[in-house]
């Protein structure tokens, strides 16, 4: 069906499926929940995952999603894109499946100007097995040493493009939380159930959990999102098509689940305002962000396209400014750091969201 639907309503619809919307959420999810329903969450900056998590729990603070971390209960890896994202435990092993291999040879380049072979590899991984079987968990230094002491030099990093080959081959994965990061572990010892899904149905999983937690969005936002042939999402759409919903709009096509075929003209959160983390997935879930970021505004987001976002205040769907804390006499201070002044009314609901996030560090 073809619909005129604006790119504010677009947004609006996928606050509502990011589960960002009052009265969108359920009042008893836990962060492994949340995660879950999410499918992938970027989080190479994990300060603001763990908001990114917090923002979409009820009543979450911040010891609840590391809590979550250190129990298994949500795993930080790198599952396509060759980027961290957070995904619930059993799903890491076939995202990984579908993609590691992919994004293993993207980085044959890099491994040739590293030096790294084959061998490198396979000596890595026998250290790594050596250092950590019987449910042993190391940090990245210690790590690094057992490499260096089996003549694996770490230098020049030849050290985290070695951890990140044997995370993608599913040798490891980032366990506990430790004061500057995460400490590796066995995959097998940690996660303990992983599901198995052929590729095709690892395709049509894909589509499935991506439309519903990011949509409306197009085939090549889910290509983007995924680094997988468009060919392959096509595939992957046409076997998940029973839960899906296709309307056109501007000349382009969107997916979104069936069940959220009503919000189509009637998109809620029109006075809602967020502060949202840097690296969200309702900005960084998209090949097109335009829906949610004018054009004009992209440089204040990433000052000289460094591929390093700032925090986002998003009204009513539509990014209107960035924030950044300063620590205060009176505590911490959120700052807002508006495109245009904001309204009264826009500035005492950014006062409520910096409130939120301050319960949210002290939970």
């Amino acid at each position: 069906m073809t619909i005129d639907v604006a790119p504010r309503q677009l947004a609006r619809m996928r606050l509502a499926a990011h589960g960002l919307l009052a009265g969108r959420v359920d009042a008893g999810a836990a962060p492994a929940d949340v995660v879950r329903r999410m499918t992938a969450m970027q989080a190479q900056d994990l300060a603001a995952v763990l908001w990114a998590v917090g923002r979409r729990t009820p009543g979450a603070g911040r010891s609840a999603v590391e809590q979550a971390l250190n129990a298994g209960e949500i795993v930080r890896s790198w599952p396509m894109r060759g980027t961290l994202h957070l995904v619930a435990p059993e799903d890491l092993r076939w995202m990984l499946d579908l993609g590691g291999p992919r994004t293993l040879r993207s980085m044959g380049t890099r491994f040739r100007q590293l030096g790294i072979g084959p061998g490198d590899l396979s000596a890595a991984a026998e250290s790594a097995v050596a250092l950590l079987a019987g449910d042993r968990a190391a940090s990245r230094r210690t790590l690094f040493d057992a490499f260096e002491a089996a003549g694996l030099s770490t230098g020049g990093q030849r050290g985290i493009h070695l951890l990140a080959a044997l995370c993608l081959q599913g040798l490891l994965v980032q366990g506990p939380l430790e004061r500057d990061g995460q400490l590796l572990v066995l995959f097998d010892e940690w996660i303990r159930a992983s599901r198995a899904l052929e590729r095709d149905e690892a395709l049509a999983e894909f589509a499935l959990r991506y439309f519903r937690s990011h949509g409306p969005a197009t085939e090549r936002d889910l290509a983007w999102w995924t680094k997988l042939p468009l060919t392959e999402v096509r595939r992957g759409i046409r076997a998940a098509a029973k839960g899906l919903v296709s309307f056109e709009t501007g000349g382009r096509t969107y997916w979104i689940a069936a069940e959220a075929e009503a919000l189509l003209g009637a998109a809620p959160g029109a006075r809602s305002l967020l502060a949202l983390p840097a690296f969200d997935e309702f900005l960084l879930g998209y090949a097109d962000r335009t829906a949610a970021l004018p054009p004009a505004h992209a440089e204040k987001i990433v000052p000289g396209g460094n591929g390093v976002f700032k925090p986002v205040i998003v009204a009513g769907g539509s990014i209107v400014g960035t924030w950044r804390t300063k620590a205060s006499a009176a505590g911490l201070a959120v700052v807002p750091v508006p495109f245009e002044e904001l309204s009264p009314g826009r500035r005492a609901a950014f006062e409520r969201e910096a409130e939120r996030y301050r319960r949210f560090l002290a939970g």
